[in-house]
This record gives structure tokens, C-alpha cells and sequence, in this order.
């Protein structure tokens, strides 16, 4: 016996499904925040060896944008700054998984939040377009 044919579906599954009836990966918005005593090189090249990680798993990284060292709104670990970074990714939840317990264990990273998304936006963030100014 089959599964409910895809007009009976609610509307959020017949999304995920695609002509030939398998699923698509989701979209996701990552952002992450490392620690202040490491350089913003450092930050990024640790953005690229995430993104080649999760391309390895069989996700695509889209857009990746590098917010600077900015103030957080409380401290963290003792900690009054971080690197912002954001990464638009279209994978797998099992990736999305890993990623998120690979930054548990890591020093690096303050802060992480996953948000999965309809659709990943490929224009430059409002947090881009502030970088310019003083907060």
C-alpha cells in the first residue's frame, strides 16, 4: 500500500516533494559566532573548511558573508565580542546535524543558530549593508 497521493498532502510536504516524488534537501540559514582573540583570516578560512565539509557531505553552500567583530548584546563565556558569519546552505539534515555537534565540541565557536527557510536569499544581507556604520 502507498503513501496518500500528493494533492492530499498538506501544503509544506508537496513543497519538499518533486516530480519524481523524492524529497528535495532543505534550506537553511546558519550563523555563527567564534571566538574575539582569533584573526577574521582565521574566521574565514574556517568558513571554507566548513563549507568544503558540508559540500563533502552533500549539501551546497550558497552565499557566505563575513559580518566583522561586533559587540554582543550579553557576555558569553566571559566573552564581550565576536566573529559574525553567515552561510546559506542546501543540504541534508544529517549534515545540518553533524555541523551543529562539530561547533559544540569546537573552541572556536561561542554561538551557532540554524533556521530552516523556504528559500535562501542570494542578495547581500541587511547586516552587509551596515557594516559601514557605527553601532
Amino acid at each position: 500500500m502507498q503513501g496518500p497521493s500528493p494533492e492530499r498532502l498538506p501544503a509544506f510536504q508537496r513543497r519538499i516533494l518533486n516530480s519524481k516524488g523524492k524529497t528535495n534537501m532543505a534550506l537553511y540559514e546558519h550563523v555563527l559566532i567564534s571566538r574575539p582573540d582569533i584573526s577574521p583570516a582565521q574566521v574565514e578560512s574556517q568558513i571554507e573548511e566548513l563549507g568544503q565539509w558540508l559540500e563533502s557531505q552533500g549539501a551546497k553552500v550558497g552565499k557566505t558573508e563575513y559580518w566583522g567583530l561586533r559587540n554582543l548584546s550579553y557576555p558569553i563565556n566571559k566573552q564581550r565580542k565576536g566573529h559574525y558569519s553567515l552561510l546559506n546552505i542546501d543540504g541534508p539534515a544529517a549534515a545540518v546535524h553533524e555541523l551543529e555537534r562539530r561547533h559544540r565540541i569546537s573552541d572556536d565557536v561561542i554561538r551557532y543558530m540554524t533556521i530552516k527557510v523556504e528559500e535562501l536569499d542570494e542578495e547581500p544581507s541587511p547586516m552587509m549593508g551596515r557594516k559601514g556604520r557605527k553601532d
